[in-house]
């Protein structure tokens, strides 16, 4: 069984021992199980499908089941739409890496470094897919991480090491500020929302690049120095981050509600950019003017015209 079979065969086993036969309408005439969940035998019943061949599917060892096939097992498991999108990626044909090939590292783009720029009041960050900040804008890092260098996004080294949580001369990882830093998580109110997101989103990208060996390390140094992460990580939900709203505590303007909308390439395989707004006129909004004001550059920093803005 390769990387891909193996975390399709995960996934399947996760959501099938979270299905209890209630859940779906099947009477047990209060027989006692040894396992939580559904049987694979039910489960094929509900899907339409023989036992025999969900097993194999559960397994890993059936390869490129039709899409009216995943489609009937989604639905048996009750899955939303990114849960069905997660299933269709986990049992596609993975793409072949060439021996030791390596991701190539991630970089700012001329566009998206751009887009940065056009919303400089606005708390924005560029974040790549393993949720390393590529960059942010001055309100961005005083939002989410003004504890650290403003310039950290500019030093690379390190990515993949544990000291990427906003060590000096590192570049943050927002999964990593999140379950490890002490600041990040009084950030938010309700932390274990925002820690099903991250955990849900990373588990999408998983998916899409199950031989991304800078990923892996991440998730397992995560899976390691985080019991919370651990026990998100093995419930395999998923969790598109598109939009979402936060209740913050900042130490600088107090409590707000931003709204935290991720802009993603049409592609979806580059950086995004994570804006946060609030709804206008109202207290929340007020606090991020307070905040752009406080964090924008003073006279004697201001480039000279024609120069070039810092996004820092």
């Amino acid at each position: 069984m390769n990387k891909h079979d193996g975390h399709l065969a995960e996934f399947l086993q996760a959501r099938r021992s979270q299905l209890r036969p209630e859940d779906v309408g099947l009477r047990t005439y209060g027989e006692r199980r040894r396992v939580p969940g559904l049987r694979r035998e039910e489960l094929a019943m509900l899907a339409g499908i023989s036992a025999p061949y969900y097993t194999r599917l559960e397994q890993g060892l059936s390869r490129n089941a039709s899409r009216e096939v995943l489609d009937a097992v989604a639905s048996a498991l009750r899955l939303d739409d990114s849960e069905r999108a997660h299933l269709h990626t986990l049992a596609s044909a993975p793409r072949r890496r060439g021996p030791g090939a390596r991701p190539r590292p991630e970089r700012l783009t001329p566009a998206t470094r751009a887009l940065l720029a056009a919303v400089d009041g606005t708390p924005a960050v560029v974040i790549g897919r393993r949720s390393d900040v590529l960059a942010w804008n001055r309100p961005g890092h005083g939002l989410f991480a003004g504890h650290l260098d403003p310039d950290s996004p500019d030093d690379p080294a390190g990515t993949g090491s544990a000291g990427g949580a906003g060590g000096p001369g590192r570049r943050p990882n927002m999964a990593r500020l999140v379950f490890l830093d002490a600041h990040t998580r009084d950030l938010y109110v309700d932390w274990p929302a925002k820690a099903r997101a991250v955990v849900g989103n990373l588990r999408l990208t998983a998916g899409r690049h199950p031989d991304d060996p800078l990923l892996a390390a991440l998730i397992g140094e995560l899976t390691m120095r985080s019991r919370e992460f651990a026990t998100l990580w093995a419930d395999h939900r998923v969790l598109a981050c598109d939009v979402a709203d936060y209740e913050m505590r900042h130490p600088l303007v107090g409590t707000l509600t931003v709204t935290q909308q991720t802009l993603q390439s049409p592609q979806g395989d580059g950086p995004s950019l994570v804006v946060a707004t609030a709804d206008p006129d109202s207290p929340s909004a007020a606090a991020l003017a307070l905040l752009a004001h406080a964090t924008a550059p003073r006279e004697a920093d201001r480039p000279h015209h024609g120069a070039e803005s810092r996004t820092v």
